[in-house]
C-alpha cells in the first residue's frame, strides 16, 4: 500500500534539545507555581505519578481525565482548581523556561516536499502534556500547526507511547490504515512500536540513542523490548524513503 501519512515525533525529532535539562528546569518553575495548592514536597511525586500513570489508560477516558485522577488522587475538591492552575502555567510560564533548542538540518525542505507530494503530516508526539504545551515546543523549530493534520495531546488521546493502540487512534482519527503511514522518530521503543500497528518505520540518528538508564536508574522500572525500524537515518534522508514507498 502507497504511503498517504507521515507521523513524525517532536521532541529530538523535529527539534533537538536536551530534554534532560529542560526537564529539571520545567521542575523548578512549576513545582512553586502550585505552592498553594500542593506542598512542595508532594508536588513532583504526584506530577511524575501522574505522567507513569497513563500508560495505564486503557481508552475509556481521555488522558486528561485520566491523569487528573491519578494526580489528584480521587479528591475532586480540588480537581477544576488543580486543571486550571496548569492551564495558567501553560499559558504564563511554559515559555519562560529556559531551553537551547534547533531544528534538524533540512527540516523545512523536508516537510515542504512532503507537503507538495500531498501526504498528510501528523505531529505523534507522546500526548503528556495540553495541546498548548505541544504548540509552545513546535514554536521552539518554527513549526506551523496549521501545516498539520493531526497533533496528539492530552485531551485528543487515550493512549501514550508506546502502547500500540496510540498509533492505531491516530490511524483512525487521520482516516489512514496503518499501512499507509510511516511513524519518524528518534526512539526505538516509543516510536519503532508502531511497527507493531503496521506502519513503515524511520528512525533519526541526529539526537543519538536515547539513554533509558538513566529513566530506569534507581526506580525499579522494567524496560520494554526495543523495536527494529525499517529504514534508518538523518531526518533530511526521509524524503528518499517516503518518494520510494508513496509510489511502490
Amino acid at each position: 500500500m502507497k504511503i498517504k501519512a507521515v507521523l513524525l515525533d517532536l521532541d529530538n525529532t523535529m527539534i533537538l534539545f536536551d530534554e534532560t535539562a529542560f526537564y529539571l528546569r520545567y521542575m523548578e518553575r512549576i513545582i512553586p507555581f502550585f505552592a498553594d495548592l500542593i506542598p512542595e514536597d508532594q508536588f513532583r511525586d504526584r506530577l511524575l505519578r501522574g505522567i507513569r500513570g497513563l500508560l495505564r489508560n486503557n481508552g475509556e477516558v481521555s488522558n486528561r481525565e485520566f491523569f487528573l485522577d491519578t494526580f489528584c488522587d480521587g479528591d475532586g475538591a480540588v480537581r477544576q482548581a488543580v486543571w486550571e492552575r496548569f492551564m495558567r502555567f501553560y499559558e504564563e510560564e511554559y515559555e519562560k523556561v529556559p531551553v537551547e533548542a534547533a531544528p534538524p538540518a533540512g527540516l523545512d525542505r523536508v516537510l515542504d516536499q512532503l507537503d507538495d507530494w500531498g501526504m498528510e503530516l501528523v505531529v505523534a508526539t507522546n500526548p503528556l502534556f495540553p495541546q498548548i504545551a505541544q504548540e509552545k515546543r513546535m514554536q521552539w523549530a518554527g513549526l506551523d500547526r496549521r501545516r498539520f493534520r493531526w497533533i496528539t495531546h492530552l485531551d485528543n488521546s487515550t493512549y501514550v507511547k508506546p502502547r500500540v493502540e496510540y498509533y492505531h487512534q491516530i490511524s483512525d482519527a487521520i482516516g489512514r490504515p496503518p499501512q499507509a503511514c510511516i511513524m519518524v522518530g528518534n526512539d526505538a521503543v516509543n516510536d519503532m512500536v508502531a511497527g507493531s500497528a503496521g506502519m513503515a518505520t524511520y528512525l533519526t540518528n541526529e539526537a543519538g540513542a536515547v539513554d533509558y538508564s538513566a529513566v530506569t536508574r534507581g526506580r525499579n522500572i522494567r524496560l520494554g523490548q526495543t523495536y527494529s525500524a525499517d529504514f534508518t537515518g538523518p531526518l533530511a534522508d526521509l524524503l528518499a524513503v517516503v518518494e520510494r514507498l508513496r509510489s511502490s
